[in-house]
C-alpha cells in the first residue's frame, strides 16, 4: 500500500508539472521523457544508468541479457540516425529494456516476483523521472521569480572572503585540462551516485529484497524538496549576475577577477536563467554521495571524496555559486539524510533533535543571508567562523548521533585457560 500511494503521489506529481509547463508553451517531464522512446536522448549515461539500477532485482544472466538488447537496440537507433543525418546519442536501448521489464513484470510474473521487479523498474524510471521533473521545475522558478537576490548572497559571501572569486581565478590558471575534468564530474553527477547505490544495493536479487535506506532515497529527496527553497530564495549564480553570461542584465562583468562592492538590493533578470543556486544542489548530493560512500571498500570512499571535492571546484569555479550556498547544501543534505534515517529506525529523541536541529542552522542560514548581509560583510571575522562553525556543528551533530544508531559489536571474550592434560 505505502508503494502504491507513493506511485500516485508522484504520477500526481509529474501531471502537475506537465500542466505547469504547457502553460508556459513547453514540453513537460512527461512529455520529455515519452520523445527518448524513439527521438535522441538528453542524456544517454543517465538512461544506461537508470538500467543498471533496475537491473539490481535480476539474476546475473537477466542482466546479461538486458545489457545485449540494450546496445543492440542503441545500435539499431544510431544506424537510422547516421542514414537520415539525425540528432545522435545513445540511451534508447536502455530505456526500451527498462519499460520492456515492466511489461513482465505485469505479464509474466506474480507475487513477490512480480512486486520486487516493479521495484526495480520503479527505481530506473524514478531517477530518470526526477532529471526531468528537474528540468521543468528549474523553468518555473525562471518564469514565476522575475527578481532575485544575489546581491545579497554575494554581500554575505564576503564573510567567506569570496570564495567564488577565488576558486574561478584558479580554475581559470589550471587551464583547459582542470576545466574539462571538473566540467564532467558536474554533469555526470548522478552516474557517480549509481555507482554507490549499485555498491548498496549488490545484495537485491539474493536476498529478493531491498535495504531499508539506501543513497537513491536520499538523493530523490533532495531533488523533491531543493526547488521548493529555489521558490523561496531565489538566486542565479555570479557567473550571471557578475559575468559576462548574465549580457546586459548583469550588474557588471567582474568575476572571477573583481569582488563585488556596494549595498545590496533586489534586482529583476531574465526569463531564461534558472533560480537555482540556493542552495546548492550540486553540493548536496555530492554530500548525499560522500556520505553513503563511507561504508564502501576502499576504492569507493576515495570516489566519493574525490566528487566531492571536485564538485565543489566546479560549482565556485565555474561561478554557478557562492560559498554561502555551498555550506547551506551540506547542512541541508544532512538535515535530510538524518530524516530519512530516523524513520526507517523509529523516530527516536536523538533523531527528532538532530532533525530540528539542522532545520533550525538552515533556516537561520537563510535568514542571514536575506537580512544580515550588510553586516556579515563588515565583521568577516566574526561571521565567517561563525558560519564555518554552525555547518560544522550539524556535521558534528549527524556524525555523533548515527554512531550511536549503528549496531554495536560486542568484542569478543579471552579465551579462559585450559589445563594442559597430563
Amino acid at each position: 500500500m505505502l508503494w502504491t500511494a507513493a506511485s500516485v503521489v508522484a504520477l500526481g506529481f509529474l501531471i502537475a508539472l506537465e500542466i505547469a509547463a504547457r502553460h508556459y508553451g513547453l514540453p513537460g517531464p512527461i512529455t520529455n521523457q515519452a520523445r527518448e522512446v524513439v527521438f535522441a536522448p538528453k542524456s544517454g549515461p543517465l538512461l544506461y544508468a537508470s538500467m543498471a539500477l533496475m537491473m539490481v532485482v535480476l539474476t546475473w544472466r537477466e542482466r546479461f541479457v538486458a545489457a545485449g538488447v540494450a546496445v543492440g537496440i542503441d545500435v539499431a537507433f544510431f544506424l537510422v540516425r547516421w542514414a537520415f543525418d539525425a540528432k545522435m546519442m545513445f540511451g534508447n536501448g536502455a530505456l526500451w529494456v527498462v519499460l520492456g521489464y515492466a511489461v513482465i513484470a505485469v505479464t509474466r510474473r506474480t507475487g513477490a516476483e512480480r512486486v520486487l521487479l516493479l521495484k526495480g523498474v520503479g527505481l530506473g524510471l524514478l531517477l530518470v523521472a526526477g532529471r526531468k521533473t528537474g528540468d521543468t521545475w528549474l523553468l518555473i522558478t525562471s518564469k514565476t521569480r522575475p527578481v532575485v537576490l544575489d546581491q545579497y548572497v554575494a554581500t554575505a559571501d564576503q564573510a567567506l572572503g569570496n570564495p567564488s572569486w577565488l576558486v574561478g581565478r584558479v580554475v581559470r590558471a589550471t587551464g583547459s585540462i582542470g576545466s574539462h575534468v571538473l566540467d564532467y564530474v558536474y554533469i555526470q553527477l548522478a552516474v557517480a551516485a549509481v555507482v554507490v547505490a549499485l555498491y548498496q544495493l549488490r545484495h537485491v536479487a539474493a536476498e529478493r529484497r531491498f535495504p531499508r535506506h539506501h543513497l537513491v532515497r536520499t538523493f530523490l529527496m533532495i531533488g523533491l524538496l531543493g526547488p521548493g527553497i529555489y521558490m523561496i530564495f531565489p538566486v542565479v549564480g555570479p557567473i550571471f549576475v557578475y559575468g559576462a553570461d548574465g549580457g546586459h542584465w548583469a550588474v557588471a562583468n567582474l568575476w572571477p577577477d573583481t569582488p563585488p562592492v556596494g549595498a545590496p538590493h533586489h534586482m529583476p533578470f531574465n526569463e531564461i536563467t534558472p533560480r537555482n543556486c540556493m542552495p546548492s544542489l550540486h553540493t548536496a548530493w555530492a554530500t548525499a554521495i560522500f556520505v553513503h560512500s563511507r561504508k564502501g571498500p576502499r576504492v569507493l570512499r576515495y570516489l566519493g571524496t574525490f566528487w566531492l571535492i571536485a564538485t565543489l571546484g566546479a560549482t565556485l569555479g565555474f561561478g554557478y555559486h557562492y560559498g554561502t550556498d555551498i555550506i547551506a547544501g551540506v547542512v541541508f543534505t544532512l538535515t535530510i539524510e538524518a530524516a530519512l534515517r530516523s524513520a526507517e529506525r523509529g523516530w527516536d529523541r536523538s533523531g527528532l533533535q538532530l532533525v530540528a536541529y539542522g532545520t533550525t542552522v538552515f533556516t537561520a542560514l537563510l535568514v542571514s543571508y536575506r537580512y544580515l548581509p550588510v553586516e556579515m560583510a563588515r565583521y568577516p571575522y566574526v561571521f565567517g567562523p561563525l558560519l564555518v562553525l554552525a555547518m560544522a556543528s550539524v556535521i558534528y551533530g549527524y556524525v555523533q548521533t548515527t554512531r550511536l544508531w549503528e549496531p554495536q559489536v560486542a568484542p569478543a571474550r579471552p579465551l579462559e585457560p585450559q589445563p594442559e592434560p597430563v
